[in-house]
């Protein structure tokens, strides 16, 4: 399979690149690094990937910040940063790749645990991870031609604990291999409309 990875450089991303590498023609997508630059943040930027990338066979996306902030002095601009990048971003992606997907293609997105187990701080990113899980499991009704699109939910990750842990007091941490092994059974399995948590 042909598969675009956006955000192949993070700290998800540039181990669902090694797994899918072994066995699938891998098309690196970020802001900053890749194959082709990508700002998910504009859909032209987003329409111009597709353009460059051609016919495709699946998109994973592991891209997509949110803002963390105490609720008192959050404001919309704040929430917007999640809702642009972390939600329409995402769904941006859908809605302009699924011109270019082969039939039987899939996307997968990724979302988070915070939109069950919220924290303190977390509104804005709980408001976008919820969104986003409730659209693919609508758009998943309504897809053509045999595609799929499933989103990724995963705990607080091993390789990031000591970076984030902080923000997610309690959360016990999840291996990085089942994680990618959730990609994995999103783009070469059957599933479709599932959020596939990793909690």
């Amino acid at each position: 399979m042909k598969i675009i990875i956006v955000g192949a450089s993070g700290t998800i991303g540039k181990r669902v690149t090694e797994e899918l590498s072994k066995r699938h023609e891998i098309i690196k997508a970020g802001r900053n690094s890749g194959d082709i630059r990508v700002n998910i943040e504009s859909a032209e930027s987003i329409g111009k990937m597709f353009e460059q990338a051609g016919e495709f066979d699946a998109c994973v996306v592991a891209a997509g910040s949110v803002y963390f902030g105490d609720l008192q002095t959050m404001t919309e601009e704040n929430v917007y940063t999640g809702i642009r990048s972390k939600l329409m971003g995402q769904v941006n992606i859908v809605l302009s790749g699924q011109k270019y997907i082969n039939d039987n293609g899939s996307f997968t997105l990724t979302t988070g645990i915070l939109s069950e187990d919220p924290v303190r701080q977390s509104a804005a990113g709980s408001l976008a991870n919820g969104g986003l899980n409730s659209f693919v499991k609508a758009a998943a009704l309504e897809m053509k031609r045999g595609i799929r699109v499933n989103v990724v939910s995963p705990g607080l990750i091993e390789d990031s604990a000591k970076k984030r842990g902080f923000f997610l007091p309690g959360h016990v941490p999840v291996a990085m291999h089942r994680v990618v092994a959730a990609y994995v059974k999103s783009v070469e399995g059957y599933v479709n409309g599932e959020i596939i948590k990793v909690y």
